[in-house]
Order: C-alpha cells, then sequence, then structure tokens
C-alpha cells in the first residue's frame, strides 16, 4: 500500500493540527518500509501503521531495528481487533525481512495495547507538544525463516 493512501486516517485520529501533506516521513518510499491499512467492507480505511528501518535513540548504531510509525484506528472502531491485526501484519514485515528490534514512541493512553504485544517501556514518558504524553517502546521481533530456503 502506498503510505499516502494512509495519510487521511492518521491526520484524523493522531494529527488534526497538521494538515494530511505534512504527514509525509522521509522513509515512506524506501524499499523496506511497509504501510499496512484495515479497509471495510465499504472500502475505507479504518486502521493503519507504517514501519521503516530506523535505529532508537538509545541504541544509534543498531542496524537491524524498526521504526512503527502512524498506528491508528478510526473513531468508532476501536476494541474491534483492527488495531492488533494491523499491528500483526507489521510485526510479520519486520520477521519476513530479517527480524530485529521494533520500536515506537507509544501516546501513553496506547501502552496496554502495546503490551499485549510484547512491548515494553523504555524510560520516562514525556509531552510531545500538540500531541499528548508518549513513551518509548520496544519488542524484538525473531526472523520468520525463508519457505523456500
Amino acid at each position: 500500500m502506498a503510505a499516502r493512501a494512509t495519510f487521511p486516517l492518521r491526520q484524523r485520529v493522531l494529527r488534526p493540527h497538521q494538515t494530511v501533506d505534512d504527514l509525509a516521513q522521509s522513509g515512506d518510499d524506501d524499499p523496506d518500509s511497509g504501510h499496512f491499512a484495515a479497509i471495510d467492507a465499504a472500502g475505507e480505511i479504518v486502521g493503519t501503521a507504517s514501519v521503516y528501518r530506523e535505529p532508537p535513540p538509545w541504541s544509534p548504531g543498531a542496524t537491524e531495528a524498526w521504526r512503527l510509525r502512524g498506528m491508528a484506528t478510526a473513531e468508532g472502531r476501536r476494541s474491534q481487533g483492527i488495531g492488533g491485526d494491523v499491528l500483526a501484519a507489521v510485526i510479520a514485515h519486520v520477521g519476513s525481512a530479517g527480524g530485529g528490534v521494533l520500536w515506537c514512541n507509544a501516546r501513553v493512553p496506547a501502552v496496554t495495547f502495546y503490551r499485549r504485544a510484547g512491548f515494553v517501556t523504555r524510560g520516562q514518558p514525556w509531552d510531545e507538544p500538540a500531541i499528548g504524553p508518549h513513551v518509548a517502546m520496544y519488542r524484538t521481533v525473531d526472523a520468520i525463516p525463508d519457505a523456500a530456503g
């Protein structure tokens, strides 16, 4: 999926103070990046997330690290397993690319969601201006052996 297709939902849920065009990231078009969406029967994107190769700030030399960004589920569609399904697709993408550390800057209200998926917190929460309190979280993703090999 093209990153741009996920921007309207991200903007509505995560960054209403920004324009849709402001949501582009430098790694959107990298060949290893992955953009995932849950699409309902009407063809509307109701959940999304992206993942990029990027070392975490606490380990800038990490080469097998991935950053989860733009994780969002539409209002009225939460607690239906959509976010979990999208996150499972992200984890599978990282595993099929060799695995490594998957990390994110999680909104504090989402910490329980990420903990259920095996993430742990790192460091203290901080306030992200115009967005709210966040905390770093991470988990290890094992490589998925090549089925053809």
